[in-house]
């Protein structure tokens, strides 16, 4: 029997491997159906993008989720008044 090969965190696939193992298979296919069924996105798009594309895209929309969180809390807060 042959020990195993270290995995190689060099170069381009060691930064995906590193920056990306956060992410599960479960979670990938959740976020895919999230931003197909809410936000129009095909599933085309979201397997062609770049891993690191990927990760910029979701975060533009926490964001944008969070500001609109805030401006429909902050009409609640002024309709109270």
């Amino acid at each position: 029997m042959q020990p195993r090969k270290p995995i190689q965190t060099e170069g381009t696939t060691g930064f995906f491997f590193l920056n990306l193992s956060h992410d599960n298979l479960e979670n990938h296919f959740k976020t895919n159906f999230f931003m197909m069924h809410n936000y129009n996105y095909s599933l085309t798009e979201l397997e062609n993008m770049i891993p690191w594309e990927r990760e910029v895209y979701l975060a533009l929309l926490n964001n944008w989720l969070e500001e609109e969180k805030d401006r429909h809390e902050e009409q609640e807060r002024n309709m109270r008044r």
